[in-house]
């Protein structure tokens, strides 16, 4: 068996020690997990968002890895921490993490934050809809959370910040896979597209394992050969994973399956709300769809499905972008209350290789 990486809490300039206590809420939406912070994380400084992002980096990762990492998570756990808004009208902000660090955007919790964020009052409930806005890495995010007369929720829908086809047909070299073409395109993170036919895979019946190496192959020699950029901000400007789809762009009246394989060789469960608002942006671009057409999109694993919309045509500073509408349904799974004792050398988690 792989040795474990662990995480040495001494290493951090904020040390975890035994008064540390997260409560967390755990939600699912499409199969994918979302563990809220709820309590217990410390309080991030900075002007914006991305200052906050960059502290939590730099000076707290170690309780990043704490909540998501095993004995705690896992190596495909997802994370929200909740952090001060400093966008004008944002009912609330959030940071992303992931088994390797941090993300700009995420759909799925998305769609499970702006239950939260009526369920627990943040928001007013209000009859059919919700209007939640919560601010991203990325940008703004305005979702809508159905309402019935009882306030209980149910599904949401999100507009995106705007999406668009960043390259197309870039040629790539894949130890193991040979010469790739592959597009590049963003949805609030950057992601490459592929269909999993070219290197003989099926998103709906190939071995996850299979799928993982693929995607984690593709991803690594595209990091080393393409520099990204994005008109906003530099901070914005990675490779988040390759998303193999079923090839059926040119197909709109059959759902399109997608899986997404993303940070450290992670499987997404759920068909990916930012994949989606970037495959849509891609489709849009190459003539695949029109303004208002909604489409459905399917997990390859766990074959829950989010429907897409191109809603809008926008700009990305001067790239020609469109604003996407994603609907899905999230989910309650419980509730955690997290602790350590100072003499557990892997009180900061760990995750095998």
């Amino acid at each position: 068996m792989a040795a474990p990486t662990s995480y040495d809490s001494a290493s951090s300039p904020s040390r975890l020690s035994a008064d540390v206590v997260i409560h967390t809420t755990e939600m699912h939406t499409g199969g994918e997990p979302l563990r809220i912070i709820d309590s217990g994380y410390p309080t991030l400084v900075g002007d914006t968002i991305l200052d906050k992002l960059r502290d939590a980096r730099q000076n707290y990762d170690q309780f990043r890895t704490f909540f998501m990492s095993e004995p705690r998570g896992h190596r495909d756990m997802y994370g929200a921490i909740l952090v001060e808004p400093d966008a004008p009208g944002a009912d609330l902000a959030v940071l992303f993490t992931q088994n390797e660090g941090y993300g700009t955007m995420c759909g799925h919790a998305v769609i499970a934050l702006s239950r939260y964020a009526v369920d627990r009052g943040i928001v007013k409930p209000m009859t059919p809809e919700t209007q939640v806005n919560i601010q991203c890495p990325c940008g703004m995010v305005r979702a809508y959370v159905s309402c019935d007369e009882n306030g209980k929720t149910g599904a949401v829908r999100f507009h995106s910040v705007p999406a668009f086809l960043f390259a197309e047909d870039i040629e790539v070299d894949v130890e193991g896979l040979g010469k790739l073409r592959v597009d590049i395109s963003y949805g609030g993170a950057f992601y490459a597209f592929l269909d999993a036919a070219k290197i003989g895979l099926d998103v709906r019946t190939s071995k996850a394992r299979d799928i993982v190496a693929a995607g984690a192959q593709i991803t690594g020699a595209l990091k080393a050969k393409i520099k990204l950029h994005h008109p906003d901000s530099n901070d914005l400007a990675f490779l988040s994973g390759t998303i193999l789809t079923d090839g059926n762009d040119p197909f709109p009246n059959k759902p399109a399956a997608q899986v997404l394989v993303f940070a450290d060789s992670q499987l997404d469960r759920c068909p990916c709300g930012s994949g989606v608002t970037a495959r849509v942006a891609l489709q849009y671009k190459k003539g695949f769809m029109h303004l208002g057409q909604r489409r459905i999109y399917e997990s390859g694993t766990t074959k829950t499905k989010f429907t897409g919309t191109a809603i809008a045509e926008t700009t990305a500073g001067e790239v020609d972008a469109v604003v996407v509408e994603v609907r899905g349904r999230a989910h309650y799974c419980g509730s955690n209350v997290f602790t350590l004792e100072e003499d557990d050398i892997l009180k900061a988690g760990f995750l095998l290789h």
